[in-house]
């Protein structure tokens, strides 16, 4: 049965909203979580200003087992957890918390690979200057990995796109609850060239929005 679009239209724009705010909800807490694992990642790396071999190891640990797998297997994989969490396994909200879990280890890798790329000398030089570890991380680490981190978040920004049309596919709702139930299921090509070119215009959105900003901030 196709649908109706004189009708069907409201329902495109509401699973649009519900896509949108999977992906800023996920991005925003994803970022706090991650962006705060990775900068522990690497300032406790040997010979960094906080080392520690337990924290790198036990974080370097996690992330290599969780970043691995398919985001549709660990989604059903921690459907328990989420219930504990949500209270529900259905729904936008039951869709952030595996979103974010993911997002926050990626962010965390992105983080520790933009800083390892900072000049050592820089941090050396700092701490000879008596620069306390805080004062480093948002004087120098920070401001120097900020416009190659935003070119990361866009990355991420683009996967979480994706990721919240794979959750829509099992209760999540969004763009890919639709294309799934109306498109996919009931065999309406129309449906799923609608759904298909709004994430598409999404994602060229935010990887706009993206270099946009990256290019600013290297400008600086």
């Amino acid at each position: 049965m196709k649908v109706d679009w004189s009708t069907f239209w409201p329902r495109i724009v509401e699973a649009t909203g519900e896509t949108l705010t999977m992906v800023v909800a996920t991005l925003i807490f994803g970022s706090i979580i991650g962006i705060t694992m990775g900068l522990l990642l690497f300032v406790t790396r040997e010979n960094n200003i906080l080392e520690s071999k337990l924290i790198f190891q036990i974080l370097n640990f996690i992330i290599n087992i969780i970043r691995p797998v398919p985001f549709i297997i660990f989604l059903v994989a921690i459907s328990q957890l989420t219930r504990i969490v949500v209270g529900t396994t259905i729904g936008t909200a039951a869709a952030i918390f595996p979103m974010t879990i993911v997002a926050s280890f990626t962010i965390a890798r992105v983080v520790e690979n933009n800083l390892v790329s900072i000049d050592p000398g820089v941090i050396e030089a700092a701490q000879a200057m008596g620069a306390s570890p805080l004062r480093i991380i948002f004087t120098i680490l920070i401001p120097e990995a900020l416009g190659p981190l935003i070119l990361g978040l866009t990355f991420v920004s683009v996967s979480l796109i994706d990721f919240s049309a794979v959750a829509g596919t099992v209760g999540g709702g969004g763009l890919g609850h639709i294309a799934m139930t109306y498109g996919y299921q009931r065999f309406d090509g129309s449906v799923m060239l609608v759904t298909v070119i709004i994430l598409i215009v999404m994602v060229q959105l935010a990887q706009w929005i993206g270099n946009t900003l990256s290019k600013k901030i290297m400008r600086r």
